[in-house]
């Protein structure tokens, strides 16, 4: 039956052998050059890395690409608005109760900075967002995707990114000020990895968007590492740096003069990589895995991936003992649900906490943001306890302080 389908189709289409033939031909060469890629540069990167001497603070951000309208399986498509609804007034009952016991050693609770994309805002499902924001569960950021059916222009994007940041801003209360001053300012994500048309041309085709970021006040991109394998993975990992110039040239990115300690940063945005390590996996199907930050249903958080991550010993050089974990997820795939609500993550925070003094650990749970400003304070010079730094230069529109008291109804119920 399979046979007879198959050479239905291929009578019905006499080319689609042809372009399966093609798109295997890009897979495999996509596949090699990013083993290449990512295979160097991390001989490099454990060769030349001076892991810390001891154990230290350890600053964990997730980057939630939040895509209320995300369809599985169906990239162009979009959920209808009532369920879209659904999944973020779910999402905004269900967060507090599973997150509100895990706290780090300030008092405060694990939080997600949501990147919610530009291109699918609508006012009533931000202002939802932003209200279970200010109550202390997180921060909204930038997201977008674009350039994915045809390449898109400098002019579009900086419209785009430009309407979306006041909007956050002057709208629903969110985005920070440098120093308390000037435009809005905003970490970014690109919803295809593609920044700065690093794909070949797909997903964006804006050679200068990192110039247009810039423009508009991003200091920080967030998007590495990216998903495996990928054309627009770096070879330069595990790493806290300034683009090399200039940031009009494409993907200016994929180079860059690290972050140190006595020098205060001068190119924004910043690229901040979450971890990229290859593990050993002798016990599974296969025998090199990649640990990328990545968190789904199919591998949640705990607390051995996050020894492997504090391995990438990723920190601003001077300040080795600040070690920074920038992890990644999708809040709003379906998929993913029992791996951020559900009882892998209750487990993990609690394993986490519970054995935090024995790894040596001082655990900080911190926005993008805040995150940012305490990579600002390393640079600076600043020493002791980096959690009194998330304030330190990027100040939010309207500060937000975690009340423990404050619990939602949904939360009461839940905890009788």
């Amino acid at each position: 039956m399979t046979h007879e389908m198959g050479a239905t189709s291929l009578a019905r289409d006499p080319t689609l052998g042809k372009r399966l033939r093609r798109r295997a031909h890009e897979s495999f060469g996509m596949k090699l050059s990013y083993g290449f890629r990512v295979g160097a540069g991390y001989v490099w990167d454990r060769l030349t890395r001076r892991m810390p001497a001891k154990a230290g603070h350890l600053l964990i951000a997730l980057a939630d690409h939040f895509e209320p309208a995300f369809m599985p399986q169906k990239s162009l498509a979009r959920a209808f608005y009532d369920e879209q609804e659904g999944r973020i007034e779910s999402w905004c009952r269900a967060y507090p109760r599973a997150a509100y016991d895990g706290r780090d050693s300030e008092g405060r609770p694990f939080v997600h900075t949501y990147f919610y994309p530009a291109e699918q805002y609508d006012r009533g499902l931000v202002a939802r967002l932003a209200e279970h924001c200010k109550a202390g569960w997180g921060e909204i950021e930038v997201h977008l995707h674009h350039g994915v059916q045809t390449p898109d222009n400098a002019e579009n994007t900086r419209r785009q990114l430009v309407s979306f940041r006041d909007t956050l801003a002057e709208e629903h209360g969110c985005l920070s000020y440098l120093d308390g001053f000037g435009m809005p300012r905003y970490a970014f994500v690109h919803g295809n990895f593609a920044l700065a048309n690093s794909a070949g041309g797909r997903g964006c085709g804006v050679d200068s968007e990192m110039q247009i970021l810039a423009d508009t006040g991003c200091y920080a991109d967030m998007t590495l590492p990216t998903a495996v394998p990928h054309p627009a993975q770096t070879a330069k990992i595990n790493s806290l740096y300034e683009c090399k110039l200039p940031l009009w040239s494409r993907a200016p990115q994929r180079r860059g003069r690290d972050l140190e300690s006595g020098r205060a940063p001068r190119a924004f945005p910043l690229i901040i990589q979450g971890p990229l390590m290859i593990v050993l996996s002798p016990r599974s199907s296969r025998l090199l895995s990649i640990e990328n930050g990545a968190v789904t249903g199919r591998n949640p958080l705990s607390v051995q991936r996050l020894e492997v991550c504090k391995r990438a010993a990723i920190h601003v050089k001077g300040r080795p003992d600040w070690r920074f974990i920038k992890l990644h997820c999708h809040g709003m795939d379906p998929r993913q649900q029992e791996a951020l609500l559900g009882a892998p993550f209750t487990r993990f925070l609690s394993d986490l906490i519970e054995n935090a003094r024995q790894r040596g650990d001082t655990l900080h749970f911190v926005t993008a943001r805040e995150m940012v400003n305490i990579m600002f304070a390393a640079c600076d010079g600043r020493d002791g306890n980096p959690g009194q730094y998330r304030d330190y230069r990027l100040k939010r529109v309207q500060a937000t302080s975690f009340d423990p008291r404050y619990v939602d109804d949904a939360t009461v119920r839940a905890r009788g």
